[in-house]
C-alpha cells in the first residue's frame, strides 16, 4: 500500500472532510423542516465499501448519527449480498431503528460510489423528518409500548433504481405522514446532497488516483487507533463504575438504571453495561448499534485529539447484553432514544471522572426535552411543531460550563425563536436563562433556560413532551454540586399543572391564549464551590446567574447591599482562619 507523507495525508484528510461538509451544507440549505434547516439534525459521511466502517464524517453533522450510520451501511451491504443487482445510481432508503438506525424519524439514504464497476465507498445521508405517522404528531410518544405506535418502519429498499426515482416508494412515504410536503422537501435535499458528494468524490479520485485515496483512508484510520490506544494507556489500569438513572419509561413511574463498569487494561478498554435495567415497556429502549454509537461520541469528547473515524473504536470492547434496555430488538419502542443515549454518555463521563478526575467534566443537562405542539390551521391544514431545547453544560477543568448550550450528542443548534414563530401559530413569551440552575462549583455549571410558549391558533394546541432529568439531576464532579432539575408546567382553566410523570406528557391540550413552560437543567459543577473566587460569585449575582441566597448557601460568599463582596462575612462563612 502507498505510504503518504504527513503533509499529503493532511491535505487529503481536509479534502475528504470537505466532501462531507459540502453534503451537510447542501441539505441544511434546502431542507423544508427547521429541525434540519436550522437545527442541523442531520449528517453525512463516507463509509468502507466492505465493512461499512466510518471513514470520514462532516464537521457540522450530528456525531451520534455518524456512529450509528456504520451499522446502517452494513445493513445495506448485507442486503446487497443477499439480493444482488447493485447498479450505479442505486440509492437505498430506510429508518429501521433496530438495524443501524436510531428512531423512526431519522431517515437514512445510502448510495454506492462506483469505480470500475466496483463499490469504492458508500455515501450516506441521514436527517430527522418532522412526522412519520404513529399515534402522536412529531412521533415522540411517551406512552408508546411498541414501535407501531411511534410511526411507520421502513427496511432498506431501493428509492432510486439505476438512477430512476421509484414513485411507488415516494407515494408510500407521503401517505404515512401528517406533513408529507415537509418530508418531500427533506428527501430531495438528501438526494441532492448525495449527488454533490458523488460528484466531488469522483473529482478527487480523478485528481489523486484511487490507490492514493485508499491509502489515505487506511492511514487515517490507523492513526485514530494509535492515538486512542495511547490515550487509554495513559489512564491507570482498573475498573471504574458509575450508575445513573432515567426518571421513568413514560408508562410506569419507576426509575431505570443505566450502569457502566469501565475497565482499563493497558491500551484497551472494556465498556460493560450488563448491570443496566432490562428492556422497559415505554420508549426509552435503544438498539445495540445506538449504544455503540453514543459510546463513540462520549469517547471523542474525552479524547479530543483522536480523528473521527472507526479506528478509534478498535481498542474498545463493548458488553451490551440484549437482556438490557440498551440492546433491544423489534418491536420494543425506541422513540425516546435521545434521553437514554445521553444517560449512557453520562455514565461514561462519571466513570472517567474516577479514572482521571483532573480531566473530568460535570454532567451536561442531558435531556433534549422533545416538545411537540400540533393542531389544525384554517382550511383543514395540519401543523406540527417539534423542537428540542438547550440547557447548561458541566463545569470543567478549564472553566465554567456553557450557558444554554446543546447536548454532547451533537453539534446541532437550537432553532431560532423567529423561525418557529414564523412557521407555526405560536408565540414565545419567555426565552431566557434560568437563574440558579447551574451546579455550584469552583467552576460553575452552565445555566439552563426557561421557554414559555403560547398557543395562538383558534383551536389551541395538543402538547407532547418526552424529556428527562425531572427526578435525577445532572451530577457534579470533584466536589461540584448537582444542577437544577428539569421542570415542565402548562396552563389549564384551573391554573398551572405538572405532568404526573414529571418529564413526560401526552394527551394534553391547551386552549388559545394558554401557555406551556419548560425550565431546563443546568450542568453539574466542577470542584468545591467554597473555593470559587468570591469576585466571580459576585459577578454571577450581578448578572442574574446566581441568587444572593445561593451565593451564601452554596458558595459561602456574602455580599453587601451594593453587590460587592463582604470580605469579613465571606471569610467567616468559609471558616477562613
Amino acid at each position: 500500500m502507498t505510504s503518504l507523507d504527513p503533509v499529503t495525508l493532511a491535505v487529503l484528510n481536509g479534502r475528504l472532510v470537505q466532501v462531507a461538509d459540502e453534503m451537510d451544507a447542501t441539505l441544511y440549505r434546502s431542507a423544508f423542516n427547521p429541525i434540519i434547516a436550522e437545527a442541523h439534525d442531520a449528517c453525512h459521511g463516507l463509509y468502507h465499501a466492505e465493512t461499512g466502517a466510518t471513514l470520514v464524517q462532516g464537521t457540522s453533522g450530528l456525531p451520534i448519527f455518524v456512529g450509528a450510520m456504520a451499522f446502517a451501511v452494513k445493513a445495506v451491504i448485507d442486503k446487497v449480498a443477499r439480493d444482488g443487482g447493485l447498479e450505479p445510481g442505486d440509492t437505498y432508503i430506510f429508518n429501521d431503528p433496530y438495524d443501524g438506525g436510531t428512531h423512526l424519524n431519522d431517515f437514512r439514504l445510502v448510495r454506492p460510489l462506483m469505480r470500475d464497476g466496483k463499490v469504492f465507498v458508500w455515501l450516506a445521508s441521514v436527517g430527522h423528518w418532522l412526522d412519520v405517522g404513529g399515534n402522536v404528531p412529531g412521533n415522540f410518544n411517551a406512552k408508546a409500548t411498541e414501535s407501531f405506535q411511534e410511526g411507520f418502519r421502513v427496511p432498506p429498499v431501493k428509492l432510486v433504481r439505476g438512477g430512476v426515482l421509484q414513485q411507488d416508494v415516494i407515494d408510500i412515504l407521503g401517505a404515512n405522514s401528517r406533513v408529507p410536503q415537509s418530508n418531500w422537501g427533506d428527501l430531495n435535499g438528501q438526494l441532492n446532497a448525495l449527488d454533490l458528494g458523488e460528484k466531488r468524490l469522483h473529482a478527487l479520485l480523478d485528481e489523486y488516483g484511487d490507490a492514493t485515496i485508499v491509502a489515505a483512508m487506511a492511514q487515517l484510520s490507523a492513526r485514530a487507533e494509535a492515538l486512542m490506544r495511547a490515550n487509554i494507556a495513559a489512564l491507570p489500569d482498573g475498573t471504574y463504575s458509575y450508575d445513573d438513572f432515567l426518571d421513568n419509561d413514560g408508562v410506569t413511574d419507576q426509575p431505570l438504571r443505566i450502569a457502566l463498569d469501565l475497565t482499563v487494561s493497558g491500551d484497551r478498554m472494556v465498556l460493560d453495561f450488563s448491570r443496566s435495567a432490562p428492556p422497559c415497556d415505554g420508549p426509552l429502549n435503544i438498539a445495540r448499534s445506538t449504544t455503540v454509537a453514543c459510546c463513540y461520541v462520549a469517547l471523542k469528547h474525552l479524547f479530543t485529539d483522536v480523528p473521527a473515524n472507526a479506528g478509534c473504536l478498535a481498542p474498545i470492547e463493548f458488553v451490551i447484553p440484549d437482556a438490557t434496555l440498551l440492546g433491544v430488538k423489534a418491536p420494543k419502542p425506541v422513540g425516546g432514544y435521545t434521553e437514554t443515549i445521553l444517560r449512557v454518555i453520562d455514565t461514561i463521563f462519571g466513570a472517567f471522572a474516577k479514572a482521571a478526575p483532573e480531566r473530568a467534566n460535570g454532567s451536561p443537562f442531558a435531556t433534549i426535552n422533545a416538545l411537540s405542539l400540533a393542531g389544525w390551521r384554517e382550511h383543514g391544514r395540519r401543523w406540527v411543531m417539534f423542537c428540542f431545547f438547550g440547557g447548561g453544560l458541566g463545569g470543567n477543568p478549564e472553566g465554567d460550563g456553557l450557558n444554554h448550550g446543546n447536548n454532547p450528542i451533537s453539534t446541532a443548534t437550537i432553532p431560532p425563536i423567529e423561525i418557529l414563530e414564523s412557521l407555526y401559530p405560536v408565540m414565545f413569551t419567555q426565552w431566557a436563562l434560568r437563574p440558579d440552575s447551574g451546579g455550584p462549583g469552583a467552576h460553575r455549571g452552565g445555566l439552563g433556560a426557561i421557554y414559555e410558549v403560547e398557543a395562538l391558533a383558534e383551536g389551541g394546541a395538543e402538547v407532547f413532551l418526552l424529556g428527562e432529568r425531572g427526578k435525577y439531576p445532572p451530577f457534579g464532579v470533584n466536589g461540584g454540586g448537582k444542577a437544577a432539575l428539569n421542570r415542565f408546567v402548562y396552563d389549564t382553566d384551573a391554573g398551572e399543572a405538572s405532568p404526573p410523570l414529571v418529564s413526560k406528557v401526552t394527551d394534553v391540550r391547551i386552549r388559545q391564549g394558554k401557555r406551556a413552560r419548560l425550565e431546563t437543567p443546568g450542568g453539574g459543577g466542577f470542584g468545591d464551590p467554597a473555593k470559587r473566587d468570591p469576585a466571580r460569585v459576585a459577578r454571577d449575582v450581578r448578572l442574574g446567574y446566581v441568587s444572593r441566597a445561593a451565593a451564601l448557601a452554596q458558595y459561602k460568599v456574602a455580599l453587601r447591599a451594593d453587590g460587592a463582596v463582604d470580605a469579613d462575612a465571606t471569610a467567616k462563612a468559609r471558616d477562613v482562619r
